[in-house]
């Protein structure tokens, strides 16, 4: 029933939560800007320009660009955190590019590190579209980066699943129309409760997911 999948980059294919975290604590930490673990987690599937805009007037004198580069600069430095792949991800990959299903990607991030971080663990070839924060007027949780990637693959948003991680991306993926399978990388079953499937990883992931349209689906033709 599912005619293409599109995911997420960050927390769902790999693990950049760590370093992502550290490099906002940090941020906050140098300009002298109290912070909690909410407004931290705020951050997770967002547009980091557009979350910076709901935090701006805790930084006077300074602008969005400024502050997003310099969050950017951390997250290259050597003490940050390693990124690992999440588990599961670049199998679950291949076996859909084996089986010819259509994949996209739907980011955050820009287009340029995008890039960069697929083509670190040789998974950039996998994607048919690539869809990033270059790309869209209104991030996540706006739909328009799904649809836009479903347009792009020349597929209809019912007829696709999104796998995310953060309440944005699956808020995202409902909001479009499609099915979403979530996973618990980076925020607690509880938090993408919205989500049609939610797991831990994406080891032993089948596909189609066993979503519960595809449990309806199979009872109905048995």
């Amino acid at each position: 029933m599912y005619t293409a999948a599109l995911f997420d980059l960050d927390g769902t294919l790999i693990d950049t939560e760590p370093r992502s975290y550290e490099a906002w604590s940090r941020l906050f930490r140098n300009h002298g800007v109290p912070c909690d673990e909410a407004t931290l987690k705020g951050f997770a599937g967002r547009p980091g320009r557009e979350a910076l805009r709901d935090q701006l007037d805790r930084f006077p004198g300074h602008t969005v660009d400024e502050l997003f580069a310099e969050a950017i600069a951390y997250t290259a430095l050597p003490d940050m955190p390693p990124v690992r792949a999440v588990p599961g991800a670049l199998e679950l990959l291949a076996r859909l590019r084996a089986q010819g299903v259509p994949l996209g990607l739907v980011t955050s991030g820009t287009r340029d590190y995008a890039r960069h971080e697929l083509g670190v663990f040789g998974a950039l070839d996998f994607f048919d579209v690539l869809i990033t924060a270059d790309d869209v007027t209104r991030g996540k949780p706006d739909p328009q980066g799904c649809l836009r990637c479903c347009t792009a693959l020349g597929v209809d948003a019912s007829a696709v699943v999104v796998f995310e991680d953060a309440p944005a991306g699956v808020a995202a993926a409902k909001r479009a129309g499609a099915d979403c399978v979530a996973i618990t990388s980076t925020q607690p079953a509880a938090a993408l409760a919205a989500a049609d499937l939610i797991v831990p990883d994406l080891t032993g992931m089948t596909w189609p997911p066993p979503t519960p349209a595809v449990a309806a689906t199979a009872r109905t033709e048995v």
